[in-house]
């Protein structure tokens, strides 16, 4: 997986950018991994134009406002216009979680480690960030075996079967990735 983010000029510009940008505790993860590694390993190959939206996951406890998201989204479009930003605080999910997705209240998390584990699938739930060093870190509080074998699973930690069979149906993944195995929830 490493091979495939550094030789991406265009996602090691992504990382570049959030590293950059100073945001708390900031990964990029969730779907643009997974289309990375899916459309390169599964499918006809990566297009960036193709990505719906960049998420970069943030860790700051002092300031739980939806502004804050907005604020670090905007942030990162003043660095990057032509990329789909869309910063969220992960310290923040528990206060609006329960309204946007109808479900019941959720705890707090305590890190993006947490935060990262409680993603849709199993296989977007990886984040990666660079350090000052160009090291790549990642974060894969689940595994990689799914984004690596391409396995479409539900992640039950805190999406409901029913938010998932919307998922799948929007996300199409055995149109986009025809080699994924795709496990109904």
């Amino acid at each position: 997986m490493a091979e495939l983010i550094t030789s991406c000029p265009w996602l090691r510009n992504v990382l570049v950018v959030v590293r950059d940008a100073g945001l708390p505790d900031a990964w990029v993860g969730a779907g643009v991994l997974r289309d990375l590694v899916w459309g390169q390993r599964f499918g006809d190959g990566f297009n960036p134009q193709d990505v719906r939206d960049v998420d970069v996951a943030f860790f700051d406890p002092d300031d739980l406002t939806g502004g804050n998201d907005v604020a670090a989204t905007e942030l990162l479009r003043r660095y990057e216009p032509a990329v789909p930003w869309e910063a969220t605080n992960q310290a923040a999910v528990h206060t609006w979680y329960e309204s946007v997705f109808g479900t019941g209240p959720v705890a707090a998390l305590g890190s993006v480690t947490e935060a990262v584990a409680t993603w849709p699938e199993t296989a977007t739930c990886v984040a990666v960030r660079l350090d000052a060093a160009e090291t790549l870190h990642v974060c894969a509080p689940l595994g990689l075996d799914d984004l690596l074998h391409g396995v479409w699973r539900r992640n039950p930690r805190r999406v409901t079967v029913e938010l998932s069979r919307a998922r799948l149906a929007r996300h199409e993944p055995s149109r986009r990735w025809p080699k994924v195995r795709v496990i109904p929830p």
